[in-house]
This record gives C-alpha cells, sequence and structure tokens, in this order.
C-alpha cells in the first residue's frame, strides 16, 4: 500500500554493524527520514505556506558525523533525559552511582546512551490515516550507566497525513529503577539562519529555575513578570539577552516548563511560528513538562548538513519529559518505574501554515 516506509543502508559501525535509515512520506509530500543509529531524526521535510520544502531539523548529511559529535543532535535519550545532580541518586534505601558526563552531573543517560545504542528495527506498514510506523526496540542491562533493572523500551514513530510525527515510548523493568525518555531535536522552521525570530508559546504558567550547574533548585516558579513568560506568543530573541541570572546560567533558555495540562493526559505544550515561511509546529504530549532550549551551547565547532556551520541559537528544542534531577525532588512528579508496571507516554509533532 502506498506510501510506505523505504528501508536504506545508512552506514557501518566500528564494530561492523550495519545501521539503515527510514524514509517515511505521507501523501501530502512531508518526509522524515530516521535512522535506527540511535533513533535519530535524521531530517525533517516541511512545507511552507507556498509549498516549498525545507528541512527543519538539525543534523549531519552522514553517520560518520554523528559517531565523531553530536550534541544529541535528534536522538531518543536515555534512561534519564536531562540532568541528575551529582551523578548519584538514592532509591529504596540503595544509593546509585552513575555516570558523570556534564561535570559533575549525569546528562542524557550518561557516556553511552539510548542516542549511541543501535536499536532493532521493525516496519509497521501504511494503514488508514497514517503513513507507516517505525518501531524502535531496545534492551539496557542491569547497571548500564550505574542505573539498575534491565530495561527494555519501544519507541514508536508514526507519521500521519495530518502532518504528525506521533512519538510513543513504552518501557517495562525487572527491578525499581528511573525512567525519563525523550526526542532531543533540534528545529530551525526557516531551515537555516538563527531562531531568534521564531515566535514561541508555551502552555505553562510555571518553570523550574536553575544553579550555576543548570539543576533545578527545587523552587516551582510562576513565569508572571518574568523573562520565562510566553504565555503568548512571544519571539525568542525578546528577552533572551535580559539581566536575568536565570539566563546567564543557561547561556539563554535552557529550562524545564511546568505544563498546564493533567500529567498523562496528551495536553498541548508549545506552538511555534517562524513568520517569513509561515510554517507552524504545535507539541502535544502526555508528560508533565517541556525543556526548551535554545541551542546557546552550539558555537560553530559543528559542522552539520550541505558544510553548514551550526552556530549559537540556530536550533532550539522541546524536549517533553518528566523534571530534570527529579529523584533528589520528591514533590516533583515521580519517575520511578516498579516491576510489573508499564511506562507509557506519547508526543506528536503537528506542522501546518500560518
Amino acid at each position: 500500500m502506498s506510501p510506505s516506509i523505504k528501508q536504506d543502508y545508512f552506514g557501518t559501525l566500528p564494530d561492523g554493524r550495519t545501521v539503515n535509515v527510514y524514509t517515511l512520506e505521507n501523501r501530502a509530500g512531508m518526509v522524515v527520514r530516521i535512522t535506527n543509529y540511535g533513533g535519530i531524526v535524521l531530517s525533517w521535510l516541511v512545507p511552507d505556506r507556498q509549498g516549498a520544502l525545507a528541512d527543519v531539523v538539525l543534523g549531519y548529511d552522514d553517520l560518520a558525523g554523528y559517531l565523531r559529535k553530536s550534541p544529541y543532535l535528534g536522538a531518543l535519550v536515555g534512561r534519564y533525559a536531562n540532568r541528575i545532580g551529582g551523578a548519584r541518586f538514592t532509591l529504596g534505601e540503595i544509593d546509585y552511582s552513575l555516570a558523570a558526563n556534564n561535570g559533575e552531573n549525569a546528562l542524557h543517560g550518561g557516556r553511552i546512551g539510548f542516542d549511541k545504542q543501535l536499536w532493532m528495527a521493525q516496519v509497521i506498514g501504511a494503514s488508514g490515516q497514517d503513513s507507516g510506523s517505525l518501531m524502535l526496540s531496545h534492551r539496557s542491562p542491569d547497571g548500564d550507566e550505574g542505573y539498575p533493572g534491565t530495561l527494555d523500551v519501544i519507541v514508536t514513530y508514526r507519521l500521519t497525513e495530518e502532518h504528525e510525527l506521533r512519538v510513543t515510548y513504552q518501557a517495562t523493568t525487572d527491578r525499581s529503577t528511573i525512567l525519563n525518555l525523550t526526542n532531543h531535536s533540534y528545529f530551525n522552521l526557516a531551515g537555516n539562519g538563527t531562531i531568534l525570530d521564531h515566535e514561541v508559546t508555551l502552555h505553562a504558567d510555571q518553570f523550574t529555575p536553575i544553579d550555576e550547574r543548570l539543576i533545578p533548585t527545587g523552587e516551582i516558579r510562576q513565569v508572571v513578570g518574568t523573562s520565562f513568560d510566553f504565555r503568548s506568543p512571544r519571539r525568542i530573541g525578546d528577552r533572551i539577552e535580559e539581566s536575568d541570572p536565570q539566563l546567564a546560567f543557561g547561556k539563554g533558555y535552557d529550562h524545564n516548563f511546568v505544563l498546564n495540562h493533567p500529567a498523562g493526559a496528551l495536553g498541548m505544550a508549545a506552538q511555534v511560528v517562524e513568520p517569513l515561511s509561515g510554517r507552524r509546529l504545535e507539541v502535544l504530549t502526555t508528560e508533565p513538562g517541556v525543556q526548551f532550549y535554545t541551542g546557546n551551547f552550539l558555537d560553530g565547532s559543528i559542522i552539520g548538513k550541505q558544510g553548514r556551520p551550526y552556530i549559537r541559537q540556530s536550533g532550539f528544542c522541546l524536549e517533553t519529559q518528566h523534571f530534570p534531577d527529579s529523584p533528589h525532588h520528591p514533590h516533583f512528579p515521580s519517575t520511578v518505574l516498579e516491576p510489573g508496571e508499564v511506562f507509557r507516554s506519547e508526543t506528536v509533532f503537528r506542522f501546518s501554515v500560518s
């Protein structure tokens, strides 16, 4: 049945394993390319108001780039997305030490997180209102990067005829553990340049302030009257250079926003509009938070697609998630997963034009 998912060769890992790329395309012409290495969204072709296509995610043209250096461009991250302070946590009166790969902190699952794993891939053919699904599965062994329990994870990417990429997550464990999964795509709805003119709305009345280590302080702060008020559309560049200790710590926005909708229910997290192209991105999620990151640590040293250097603020991320450092803050939504439980989460990336 047409359209369907195409599988092609993408490269070979140093140990000889083959990496594939899977192309999802709907009838309206949206094209998403995903690889089973790290579950990375390689490219995402989206039409503007004139129908012209542009690739709206940052990345590399080949596998070698991702193997050489990649700040999680387009990747699935886990076991624990975002940071855990001090690279340690306590669960059930047992202390666990994690790989410290961000100063003294654990970041995005450790040195060899889910973004650097070769996932098993299964293609599910097109039917009804979708253009087929790519199901990726991975088993993380007990003690992987310091985390307890053997964890089985399934992530499914499904492209619909409504220009939605629906990402579902499912996981089980055989021991008490912690879990926080997300996709780390960097978006630029113009296709190039900086993202400072993008207009952002975040459905969040609160955010979690950070310290100089980029670790949440534990406070949940109202956005009203701050540089973090995106409750109505606002250019990213409007306040990003304001004199605010929070912006100084993150060198821009790199903060978790507390979403207004009930956790577990699929609700609107964010809308982003790029005025010149008219491309509009809506993000819906069942997660309680979203990390809004404005590419502050991109410095031009990464040479991405078509030889283009990725400079500061050339992409933004909307990482739907539980809150950073949750194991150290009991009043944050719990990230504990117990044997017999099934973790489920869904995020929808929906494109249109305005």
